[in-house]
Parts: C-alpha cells; structure tokens; sequence
C-alpha cells in the first residue's frame, strides 16, 4: 500500500471513520464493502477502517477494493474481551503496522481456536502478549469502560482504563466518543472526556457504522431479527435503537462533534499512524523437499526430472514427438510462473495415496488438461487424447494460482489428510473456510418470518423462487406469478424488498467441502483461524482471498463412488469364476490365475454401459444422479463418453437458464438444422453442434 502522502490521506480531511462494521459482521452488518468504499469515495473519505465483530473475515477484500479507488484501508476488528468474571466486551483494535497487522491475526486466530465462549473471546492477558503494534479503542457502550461507567462503577472504570494504558500504552489507546442520540451515551461521554482530562488520554469520534445509508435502517433491523430468530415486534430483543448508525460525510461528523475537536483530529492522527500494505504479489507456498529429507538442486529440474521418468513409463523409449512438445510447452509456463513446487507438492500427495492403497479418482476439472499431471500421475487422463488445452488450467495471461481437483476415496482421505499435516507441520495447514450465504428463496422465508407474515403467505413467495435463483430482482422481472402476488398481497411488496437487499450476504462461516490450505509458515501469519463445527481448523478467508494471499490450495473432495468402485473390483476378484483374486500385481485375476482387468482398462465404449445410462439408471453415480441430471440425461441418449461431458457442461444455471439445452438436444437428435454464428467457427462447434457450450 502506498505511504500516507501517497495515499490522500490529508491533512485538511477533518474526520476518518475507525469504526466500521462491513457484510463480514455476520448478520449485523450490512453494509456491503464496495457500497462502503464507493460512498466513502464520493462523501470525500480518504481512509477507512474496517472492524467487523470479533473475525477478520473481510479485510483482503476491503484492501482490494480501498486500493482501487487511491483509498486508504485501515485494518482492524472489534474484540470480545473476556474479563476475569467471564463477561464479553467489545474492544476495537487498529493495525499500526506490519507487526500490528501479525498480531490482529494472532488474537482473532487465539480467540476462535481458545477462546469460544458463545462468541469469540480474548482473555486479556492475551492481549497484552500480542499488543505491539496495535491501537485500541474504548468501545461502543458494550465496552468495559463505558459499561462500568452506566452501572456508576467510575472507579472500576478507572482501573479498566489503567489496565488498557499498561497493555497498549498512552499512545496506544484512546477514550471512544459515540453520538447516536442515545441518552446512555450522553451520560458515558461526559465520563469519559472528564477521564481524558484528568489522565491526559486521547478522545476519539466514531460512528459504529453497520450500514452504509440513513434509510438502510430498515433493512438492518430486520437482519439482526433474522439472526436472532425474533421478530420486529418482540421486546427486548437485539437491535439499534436509531437510525444514526450509517456512513456519515465528514461534514456530519464534524457538525456532531463541533465541540470537541480533538476527537475529530485524533482520527486523522490515527490514520496516518495507520501504514499496513499486504502482500498480494508473492507465493507462499511450502519449499518442496522430497520425502526423507534427501536434497535436490533445483525445484524445476527436479520437476523435469520426474516428467520425463513419467514419459518413459507411459510410452516407452519413444516419446511421441506430440507428447514431448506439449511437456516442453508446459513446463516452461509453469517455469515461468514459478508453479514447479505447486506440482510437486500436489504429486507426493497423490503418490502416498496411491502407494497406501487409497483409491484417486482419474482427474476432474480443467487440471486433465496438464500434460504434466498426466505423467506425473496425478491424473489418468492424456489431454492429447480428448484434445484439451493446457491453458484452460494454467495461462500466462491470467496469472493465478493453478487449482488441481484431487478426488479421493472417503474413508481414505483422512489418513492423506493426516499425511499432510505431518508432512508439512500442523501449523502450516487448514481446512479451507467457506460462506454459506443467503439466498433469495431463504431471504424471503427469514424476512417473512422477521416481519410476522402469515406463514402460507411466506411459503407461496418462497415457492415462487426457484431453488438455484441467485437474484430475486431477475426473478421478478421474470415471473409473473411473482408479480401477481406483489399486486395482490400487501405485505408481499416489502418481503421481496427487504430480501432483495439482503440477498447474498454471508450467513456463516463454514469448512469447504475439499479445499485444504498450506504454507512456508505458520498459517495465522497470513490468515487468522478458527473452528468449523467440531474440532477442524478453517481459515477465516474464502478461496478468493486464499489465493490473494498466495497460499497453496487443493482440492481433496472425499468420494463414496470411489470408494464403492474399489469394493466392487475387490469383489468382483474375489467371486470372478468362483476362485478369482487379487494377483500379485494387485490385478483382478479369473478362476484360470490370468489378469482380466483394473479398473482403468475397463471399456470406456461398452453399448450395454451407454444404454443403462440413456435410460437414466444413474443413481449413485457421481455428478450424475440427481432427478434434473437423471432427466437430462434421458432426453440426450448419449452413446459415448464425449456426450457425458457435453451433459456435465449442458447442466448449469447457465445454459439450463438460456435454454442452451434445448437447442443443443434438438440439433442432436436433428429437429433442429445445425447452423453457426461464421463459418470460422464451424471446426470448433462441430462437436457441439454449433453451440457454444465449452469456453475453451
């Protein structure tokens, strides 16, 4: 990140938020980032600060976007602080530096894996461990300080505000004003600007922003009714009780702090002090040494190495000259891009998978394009063979992290998860977090039941939204019957309003179904750490903000149809002519001792096979057996495995919701004249029938 000069962070600008709640306060907030950083930007912001509740889910990407419009990111957390009679309160904290920066993702990481109590919560002796570096806030009035104030405890006040000066020191930790028209804080104010006098602590204004505009107040109402399962009506139940909590100008915010200026300025002061640049342009992926410990020279060569080996146990002595092309082709993008390791690192998983007799799915995803994976055998399938590119996984001119999808028997891979750990140490490695979001169909159920609809009339709107529907807005444009309700029922109106807005924010943070995350470090230097649901470790960050950081991500999704096609081959063995088995070689053997099959040499071209399938009988088979798939299928017929690709690609949103798949099936089955949008195209589409259906 730029330096502060750079950075427009001026001295004229009289007022910078410090107290900001994004998406990313889960439930709480709902203030979008690009929304925040857009309206900051135009309201004459020149820094921001981001304080999500407790996680740091949201900081890479409020750094992206705060950068891309010259702006300054500042970055923090509000923190549950766990007093020594186990009471929460909320203590926000700034990164000043780099260290400060390490330390925000210590006490979040510590606070998750440690520190769970309902909420995730920082004993204070935590704090004083990893406080260099950071700056601290008093707090809104759940902060200790001010709570004690409100019960008339001044001198437990006192004593909270002097723990906090030896943790963070003088110039460390200021006295948070807050104006939202609430008479509590009036009372709270007063203390502590009297305290600032007498201690000669810093004052600061915030506004504890959790939504971006005055008339989101509404729609934030309902969202903390929506987490706390109550409605609008209940009494006592959580809420803000004004509408002040929004993204204030700076001219507001200096019309409501006009008598204490100090509290304005010491924000600037704060910002400017404030200097953290991520890192988004290096790897840091684990350095690849082979197991055993034994050295090698160079990572590349070593890469080359096991290639070439690989080629020569694929095709002989005589590589096909095709073959050595695509390697050379290849291993020098990946030489350049500097992803050798990457495949190393991928290799020996597989090799100790398939060394331990855990079964490996052929290859999925646009990693069977890689040439390199073929030999090294991280997957079975030659790209020459079904003419895939290699650029579709990996393109100079898209530089991102490669993303090789490992499918693995799922009893098995638990002992290659555990493997991993080992191999590259316990704190190098966690599962990959996830967000579940809300989608239309479940906002308009939470909005309905927040604002006390009648449940039919929430059912009906809900089951007027398809199940895949991404955006209620494109569905009313597209649904009548959804439109008639909206005539029709009063309430209908606001439902859809409300679950409009907050459609897509993030509900949960939850474990990714495959994706595990490695480093060279310690994970919680880059990315703070938390819980799932029982005792796996996630990272606090989606796959997009992973990759941002240049960490190393696989895919290692768990099958059962692996492990039942291990099963079935087993058995097959052992019952084969009422005397088969297992050969020596690990080969189904018949009642005559001579091998007939592995699983790879069966018959990808059977009739017998093409017709079960035709007909639907895909239960249990993977990525083909739900009820939509079962029924596509059906009317396609396929007859080879080319068209279960074309049937995998046909069912998405996507082409299912441009009718894609109905003209591709009546130009196959010729109901429908085969015609392209040029006749360049014609060698491309002929497989395809014309349609653009792959976007190689």
């Amino acid at each position: 990140m730029p330096d502060c000069a750079e950075n427009n962070c001026r001295k004229e600008a009289g007022f910078v938020h410090l107290h900001v709640h994004s998406e990313y306060s889960l439930l709480d907030g709902c203030a979008r980032i690009p929304d925040l950083i857009e309206t900051a930007a135009q309201s004459g912001h020149t820094a921001l600060a981001l304080t999500d509740h407790g996680a740091v889910y949201g900081l890479v990407p409020f750094y992206k976007r705060a950068l891309a419009k010259d702006m300054k990111a500042i970055f923090g957390t509000e923190l549950y602080i766990r007093n020594r009679n186990g009471q929460p309160y909320h203590l926000p904290i700034l990164a000043e530096n780099a260290e400060g920066y390490r330390n925000l993702l210590q006490l979040s990481t510590k606070a998750h894996l440690d520190g769970f109590h309902g909420k995730p919560c920082v004993e204070i002796d935590w704090l004083a461990e990893h406080s260099k570096g950071l700056i601290a806030l008093s707090g809104c009035l759940k902060g200790e300080i001010a709570s004690r104030i409100l019960v008339g405890d001044a001198a437990g006040a006192r004593r909270n505000l002097e723990c906090y000066l030896d943790i963070f020191g003088r110039e460390g930790f200021y006295l948070e004003l807050q104006r939202h028209g609430l008479v509590e804080e009036e009372r709270v104010n007063k203390a502590l600007v009297t305290m600032a006098g007498e201690t000669g602590v810093g004052v600061v204004a915030t506004n504890d922003v959790h939504y971006v505009a005055r008339e989101d107040w509404r729609v934030h109402d309902v969202l903390l009714a929506v987490q706390t399962l109550s409605t609008l009506t209940q009494k006592n139940r959580l809420r803000l009780s004004s509408s002040e909590y929004y993204l204030k100008s700076p001219q507001e915010m200096e019309r409501l702090f006009a008598d204490l200026p100090e509290a304005l300025r010491n924000t600037v002061a704060i910002a400017e002090r404030c200097d953290v640049r991520l890192d988004l342009e290096n790897l840091h992926i684990p350095v690849y040494t082979p197991a055993g410990g034994r050295k090698i020279g160079d990572t590349f060569a070593h890469l080359r190495e096991l290639c070439l080996s690989g080629a020569a146990s694929r095709f002989g002595a005589h590589i096909p000259s095709s073959v050595s092309a695509r390697l050379e082709h290849e291993l020098k993008i990946i030489g350049e891009m500097g992803f050798a390791g990457y495949f190393l690192i991928v290799h020996d998983i597989v090799s100790y998978a398939k060394r331990n007799g855990i079964p490996v799915g052929p290859g999925r995803g646009s990693g069977v394009g890689s040439m390199v994976s073929y030999l090294l055998d991280i997957s079975t399938v030659n790209p020459l063979d079904h003419g895939l590119i290699f650029e579709r996984f990996l393109n100079p001119e898209r530089i991102s992290m490669p993303d090789l999808d490992i499918d693995l028997c799922h009893e098995g891979r638990y002992q290659v998860l555990d493997y991993i750990r080992k191999r590259w140490g316990r704190e190098h490695v966690a599962h990959l977090g996830a967000f579940t979001t809300l989608r239309p169909r479940a906002a308009v159920r939470d909005v309905g039941r927040a604002l006390g609809v009648n449940q039919k009339l929430i059912d009906r709107l809900a089951g007027a939204i398809p199940a895949y529907s991404r955006d209620i807005n494109q569905v009313l444009k597209e649904s009548p019957r959804l439109q008639t309700m909206l005539r029709e029922e009063s309430q209908a109106g606001e439902i859809v309003r409300i679950a409009g807005r907050i459609q897509g924010l993030p509900r949960h943070m939850t474990q990714h179904a495959a994706g595990v995350v490695l480093a060279d470090g310690p994970l919680s230097n880059y990315v703070a750490l938390q819980r799932a649901g029982g005792e796996e470790i996630i990272t606090q960050a989606d796959m997009h903000t992973v990759e941002d950081l240049g960490l190393l991500k696989i895919d290692l999704l768990g099958l059962r149809y692996l492990t039942i096609a291990d099963r079935t081959v087993r058995w097959v063995a052992e019952h084969e002519g009422g005397g088969g088995g297992m050969d020596d070689g690990g080969g189904i053997t018949g009642c005559g001792g001579s091998a007939i099959s592995e699983i790879e040499d069966i018959p990808l071209d059977d009739p017998a096979v093409f017709a079960a399938i035709g007909r639907g009988e895909t239960i249990g088979t993977f990525q083909l057996e739900s009820s939509g798939m079962r029924r596509l299928i059906r009317r396609m017929r396929p007859e080879n495995l080319e068209d279960i690709m074309c049937i995998c690609a046909l069912f998405r949103p996507g082409p299912l919701g441009s009718g894609m798949d109905e003209s591709f099936i009546r130009r196959r089955h010729g109901l429908e004249p085969v015609s392209y949008f040029h006749p360049i195209l014609k060698p491309v589409l002929r497989d395809t029938y014309g349609v653009i259906l792959y976007q190689e």
